[in-house]
């Protein structure tokens, strides 16, 4: 159970990181840049991606309770360099305030996260079902972020 804690308190972590660069940009940038129809309204985000870093938090569990051996592995490498990647995204997004960037940065992080599951599928499927509706996510994210991009370029 403590292992399960600290895979919550580390996906947090990054979320709370990856927001001390985007609360400040949510009220005095993001509202000024041209955005497209479909844009979810802010209140979304805050609610889908707490789901999400919890859903990602117990599937890295059940794949760390579930190696033989604790320590690297190509799955737990995966899942954290997708975790860094998610951060750094809401750094370049939001704190540089370059969409281009971010657009070129979020295809690397769809990539790992499309390793971490099918790597965490092949150990545990119900690890690898959990990262779905995040890759999902991404997936519209990054069609978000190039749209945003391509308005304000």
């Amino acid at each position: 159970m403590l292992s399960l804690m600290v895979f919550i308190v580390l996906c947090f972590s990054a979320a709370g990181l990856g927001s001390i660069f985007t609360n400040n940009s949510l009220k005095a940038w993001y509202p000024t840049i041209k955005k497209p129809s479909w844009n979810p309204p802010n209140k979304i985000f805050g609610p889908v991606w707490s789901v999400l870093y919890l859903m990602m938090a117990v599937a890295g569990w059940m794949v760390w309770e579930r190696l033989p051996q604790k320590g690297f592995s190509v799955p737990m490498a995966f899942f954290f360099v997708q975790l860094v990647l998610n951060t750094l995204w809401s750094v370049i997004f939001f704190g540089f305030q370059r969409p281009g960037w971010a657009f070129v940065e979020v295809a690397l992080l769809w990539g790992f996260i499309a390793l971490t599951m099918i790597s965490f599928w092949s150990v545990y499927w119900v690890a690898g079902v959990l990262f779905l509706p995040y890759f999902l996510w991404v997936s519209f994210a990054s069609v978000l972020n190039y749209a945003i991009w391509r308005l304000n370029r």
